[in-house]
């Protein structure tokens, strides 16, 4: 069996459980960990992630990791850099991320990535889970099944009651807000540069010939009550839930959509949405018509363990590296590599 030596860089939510994602796969080996905290230089990558010590020292320093002898790196900052991904492929490393790259548009940032890959001879994947899975990879597989496709909806319903970080879920998401004032929100710009790039694989790996223009929206549910949720309470008659929409469309017909539902839960809002159990769907408009949904992909509403809902796009990302290790130099998207999988448990492993 091949063994890879991977590099996992920072250890947030994400880099935390990817690192106990390739403690758990018998055919990897963690050798190098990247830090951005000075207060975790020197620590054990194990205990950054909360298992038990594996002998990796964190390190701050780009100059070491580019120096380690690594077949692939997990590169899940909280923000991507262009220096730092071109200085990994430069060094030979395949990188996979969830920082975006799902479907990347051809464009001067393009081409010096791709530059980056040719002297290195190393790959670059995009993944993740939404987008970087729900909106590209399930309904691709999906449509396989079908004939005569007409519309592909791909779409997310999520509590925001159980995202802890105050500060975005106000000052970024701007729940809690005046509509005039979450009308304002970046978000649809934000997630869009993920989002588009979704909508082009499918079309182009599909066959539909779009409009030049995107079509988007941004609609709002104010709270009819006070709201507690573990960000401070959201008072009656400000921003309760908020639904992103993009769609590609052909004649002015929509024929991909992309729908992101965020609510403080159920029973007190207006209009009077319902989230339901949260949860991803992907439904295509074909003979046959076919629909997937996919629940466990969330951290509970609201309690615990919030890193839950980071395990699979972690994940997603430590189950396509023996694939973009084989991969040709250059970006690497789904449509590129063959069929992923994870890795049975460790008690029942062969």
């Amino acid at each position: 069996m091949s063994r890879y030596r991977v590099i996992q860089w920072a250890t947030g939510y994400v880099g935390a459980e990817a690192i106990k994602g390739v403690v758990a796969r018998p055919d990897m080996d963690l050798v190098g960990c990247y830090v951005y905290d000075p207060g975790k230089v020197g620590q054990d990558a194990g205990t950054l992630a909360a298992i038990a010590p594996i002998g990796v020292a964190a390190t701050n320093s780009v100059d070491e990791i580019c120096a380690i002898d690594a077949d692939a790196v997990v590169y899940s900052p909280m923000m991507a850099n262009d220096g730092d991904l071109i200085r990994l492929l430069e060094s030979g490393k395949n990188v996979v991320t969830p920082c975006g790259w799902v479907y990347p548009r051809r464009d001067g940032r393009t081409a010096e990535i791709e530059a980056a890959c040719a002297r290195g001879g190393a790959t670059l994947h995009g993944t993740g889970i939404h987008p970087g899975g729900i909106t590209e990879r399930f309904p691709l597989m999906a449509s396989a099944l079908c004939r005569d496709i007409r519309h592909v909806r791909m779409e997310e319903f999520s509590d925001i009651r159980n995202y802890g970080t105050a500060s975005v879920v106000r000052e970024i998401m701007l729940f809690g807000q005046p509509p005039d004032v979450a009308a304002r929100s970046p978000m649809l710009k934000v997630l869009a540069n993920g989002f588009l790039q979704s909508i082009d694989m499918v079309a182009d790996a599909l066959g539909f010939r779009l409009d030049e223009k995107k079509r988007t929206t941004h609609e709002m549910a104010v709270a009819t009550r006070e709201i507690a949720t573990p960000s401070g309470p959201i008072a009656a008659g400000t921003v309760a839930a908020q639904r992103f929409c993009w769609q590609g469309t052909v004649d002015d017909e929509p024929v991909i959509t992309v729908r992101v539902n965020w609510l403080m839960g159920d029973g007190h809002l207006d209009p009077d949405w319902r989230l339901g159990e949260q949860r991803f769907e992907v439904e295509l408009d074909a003979d046959p018509p076919v629909a997937l949904t996919f629940h466990g992909l969330h951290p509970p509403v609201v309690g615990e363990h919030p890193e839950i809902g980071l395990v699979a796009p972690a994940m997603h990302c430590v189950n396509a590296i023996p694939a973009v290790v084989a991969a040709a130099p250059g970006i690497a998207t789904y449509i590129d590599l063959p069929l992923l999988h994870g890795a049975a448990t460790s008690s029942r492993q062969r």
